[in-house]
């Protein structure tokens, strides 16, 4: 296994569409075609792979065109078209349906280079087999998968997933789908230290307590913020507090009208936020992940204002709620009570470059104050 998330797509269906499926995936940066006919490739940069699956027997081109093949017939047939083919890369395509199949791609991902996995049952648990017996190996596991949901979902299987998916190309816009799959499983923020400016009591108002559908890390929150461009990372409850248990799935993020960033760099108020939305995990070393919101509980408490100061001068705002159990991350995971914060203090934050349109980034005049 490798820790590439390699994105393949299937335009042998895709009928006429081909030419401007094939351009989506360039511009979209794919990673590998599978076609039926190679001289539908011929135009493809060099760096999109070229890939045939292939049924047996010895072809009449030689293959020609295909950067690699996959053969669906056994070890030896592989080996033996590699002898006969040595400058085309060779790998095996495997049809999991039954427990002798499952054996032989768990065997095709322990030892071969290339492995495609073509699971005909929904269930992910023999790819989960998969993925464990294939830990440590050198190989490049992609597995089918019919739409950019279900990719989501290979892609995030064993919290490792499988290094690729193979999807099939419906229409223009499936292979952007497949992209923003597999965006949504890794990647790094930069945070930057805030120096904190003020603190006031500002009364009452409603704050939202945002329940995501996993358990956080000590040094993992989300961001938040009253303005787009400066936001500040909220601890989640995994650390003990001496009147209540550890809630180690929960942020309590701050006021309603804040922002927080979820997948694909989107903001969102945390009152838009129901069960199912997405929010972006980050920890104190900016690595992010996507999760699951499972309930937002909004309900009406005294508040507190933050006041911070990045080094370039930017200014930061975050409205919490005014109780000593609200935290927020600083310098090497520090844990810091919102209501002992002082002017001087470090806290850890982020800036985004761009201003915001329903959420989405764009770049325009826009001042937040």
């Amino acid at each position: 296994m490798t820790d590439s998330k390699l994105c393949w797509l299937d335009i042998r269906k895709v009928g006429d569409l081909a030419p401007a499926v094939l351009e989506e995936a360039v511009h979209q940066r794919i990673d590998a075609v599978v076609a039926a006919d190679m001289t539908m490739l011929a135009d493809l940069p060099p760096t999109v792979r070229r890939v045939l699956v292939h049924d047996g027997g010895a072809p009449a081109d030689g293959f020609a065109g295909a950067d690699l093949v996959l053969v669906s017939g056994s070890a030896d047939d592989r080996a033996k078209l590699a002898e006969a083919y040595p400058a085309i890369e060779f790998g095996r395509y495997v049809e999991i349906v039954d427990a002798d199949s499952l054996e032989t791609a768990c065997l095709s991902a322990r030892t071969e280079r290339w492995s495609l996995l073509d699971f005909r049952d929904p269930t992910k648990i023999p790819l989960e087999i998969v993925i464990a017996a294939a830990a440590g190996c050198d190989g490049t596991v992609v597995t089918t998968a019919a739409d950019a949901e279900e990719a989501r979902i290979i892609f995030g299987v064993l919290e490792l997933g499988s290094d690729g998916v193979l999807m099939p190309a419906r229409s223009v816009g499936d292979a952007t789908a497949l992209k923003q799959a597999a965006g949504t499983t890794t990647g790094e923020i930069p945070l930057v230290e805030l120096e904190v400016t003020a603190t006031a009591h500002i009364g009452m108002g409603e704050r939202a307590c945002v329940d995501t559908c996993s358990y956080l890390g000590k040094d993992e929150g989300i961001l938040v913020g009253s303005h787009s461009k400066g936001m500040v990372l909220c601890v989640s409850e995994t650390h003990p507090l001496p009147y209540m248990p550890t809630r180690p799935f929960r942020v309590n993020a701050g006021a309603i009208h804040s922002y927080t960033v979820s997948h694909h760099g989107r903001t969102h108020y945390l009152s838009e936020l129901v069960a199912g939305s997405k929010v972006l995990a980050v920890d104190t070393k900016g690595r992010t992940r996507v999760v699951s919101v499972g309930r937002v509980k909004i309900e009406t408490r005294p508040l507190i204002s933050v006041d911070a100061v990045a080094p370039n001068g930017q200014t930061v705002n975050l409205i919490l709620q005014d109780d000593w159990h609200v935290r927020v991350l600083g310098p090497g995971g520090a844990v810091l009570n919102s209501t002992e914060l002082r002017p001087g203090d470090k806290i850890l934050g982020h800036l985004p470059t761009a201003d915001r349109h329903v959420g989405y980034p764009i770049d325009e005049f826009c001042r937040e104050q």
